[in-house]
């Protein structure tokens, strides 16, 4: 947004002559409105109050939740009513799946008969089901149509529909038979039948299926739109590429929450309330702070190791941010892999044997890294390991290679576990699976110590 616009904006909202404000605001692109609420958030009502209805109803679909939640508050009850009567239903049941139940009551009882019955039917799905984005706003037609008479239905219908790209092929008892794309309506005979156009072979989506399921399927089959079926196939509503955008962000958005290990902000970050940020993260915190307890409690056990051969503590941070950081890596990747359709529960065995290779040889190049290190600082006298230097060597060697090779098991491993047990395989943070090889890191070193130093140092 260019600082001009915005000057000469809230030039014309001193001198408050609202016609001028109007004129400047509709002379504007949706996006540009939009670009100014977030410039001037406490003017938002009144932008939204001045613009035509409209365009209010476009500007408004496209904000988040807290700025159209602040707009509903300051906005004059006949506007309000308007724009929510004119949302398209799938945008409406979004807004009223945010707000709370006694004011989703009073703006349903405000619509008319046939856009209550609509909200009130998608509001019955599952709050992230498929049916909860459809949109009831299609164009219909019958296989026993002429083409002449399929656009002569869309010439009178089409106005209303939320897409005009895809026409829906259903029977006489609503059971989708096809989707057809418009430019094969245009181009075909006007004489001919709709029902020899179409090929059978079609996408939908079901209603009761999680959103996330959309997603992938839009992005496999680039469409603008999909239609959306009962289980006995009947035609409920479609589905359109903007709502997929908008839901796919918030998904990608609230992964990165979980795998930065926090719950997920359900407001943008400099409007959540600092209490209730610290509420998000704290839970996390603890399960972490515990977990790490647990790398304390392990190294108790080994207090008569580490006394005895005290240069072992040098290498402990090296040990464990290594392990760490491998396991954070492999779990980041599956994740993605996992959220693209590029790996599926049943090919864990395929991710394992590429983690076991590849864990095995990160693990030999940092080992080998420790291993150098250490020969390199006794022999230039940087520091003196004692006498063992070369079987302290040999241990962080081994260590490293187990370490590296554990973690990115666990890292990748855990993602898939979690999603059989029907569970967010973001869930698996980089710092839950960095913790988790912390406690089991320490085990692992100071056993393969055990092994090579007893009888020397231990």
């Amino acid at each position: 947004m260019e600082e001009m616009v915005v000057e000469e904006v809230q030039e014309l909202l001193e001198k408050q002559d609202d016609i001028a404000l109007k004129k400047y605001l509709d002379a504007l692109n949706i996006s540009d409105v939009e670009e100014l609420i977030d410039e001037l958030p406490q003017c938002a009502a009144k932008f939204i109050e001045t613009i035509s209805l409209n365009r209010a109803v476009n500007v408004f679909r496209i904000l988040d939740f807290p700025t159209q939640e602040r707009i509903i508050k300051k906005l004059s009850g006949n506007k309000l009513n308007q724009i929510i009567k004119d949302l398209p239903p799938d945008d409406r049941t979004a807004l009223f799946g945010e707000m709370k139940g006694d004011v989703v009551k009073k703006m349903i009882s405000l619509l008319p008969s046939e856009e209550r019955k609509e909200s009130l039917a998608l509001l019955g799905y599952n709050e992230y089901s498929i049916g909860r984005l459809m949109t009831p706003d299609y164009i219909a037609v019958k296989p026993e149509w002429s083409v002449a008479r399929v656009l002569s239905h869309i010439r009178r219908y089409g106005k209303n529909s939320e897409t005009i790209d895809v026409v829906y092929v259903i029977d006489k008892d609503g059971v989708l038979l096809d989707d057809i794309r418009i430019r094969e309506v245009l181009l075909a005979d006007p004489d001919s039948i709709i029902g020899e156009l179409t090929d059978k072979r079609f996408i939908a989506l079901k209603a009761n299926d999680p959103q996330e399921d959309a997603i992938n399927i839009f992005r496999m089959n680039n469409r603008v739109a999909l239609p959306v079926v009962d289980e006995n196939n009947i035609l409920l509503g479609i589905v359109t590429v903007d709502d997929i955008l908008w839901i796919a962000n918030e998904e990608y958005t609230e992964d990165m929450h979980k795998i930065g290990g926090t719950e997920a902000l359900d407001e943008p970050y400099l409007d959540i309330p600092i209490l209730k940020l610290v509420k998000k993260r704290a839970g996390w915190l603890i399960v972490l702070f515990l977990g790490e307890m647990l790398t304390a409690t392990a190294m108790q056990h080994f207090e008569i190791e580490l006394e005895k051969a005290v240069v072992l503590s040098l290498f402990i941070p090296l040990i464990m941010s290594s392990g760490g950081n491998s396991g954070s890596q492999a779990s980041t990747l599956i994740i993605q892999a996992m959220a693209l359709g590029e790996v599926t529960i049943a090919e864990w065995w395929r991710v394992m044997r590429r983690e076991l290779i590849s864990g095995s040889m990160l693990g030999v190049i940092l080992g080998t890294i420790g291993f150098i290190r250490i020969i390199t600082w006794q022999q230039l006298h940087l520091y003196d390991y004692g006498p063992h230097f070369f079987l302290i060597a040999a241990t962080i060697f081994f260590t490293l290679v187990g370490i590296v090779l554990w973690g990115s098991l666990i890292g990748s491993m855990m993602p898939i576990i979690l999603k059989k047990l029907k569970l967010d395989p973001a869930t698996s943070s980089a710092p839950f699976v960095a913790t988790m090889v912390d406690v089991t890191g320490i085990v692992i070193y100071f056993s393969v110590a055990v092994l090579i130093l007893k009888g020397v140092l231990l």
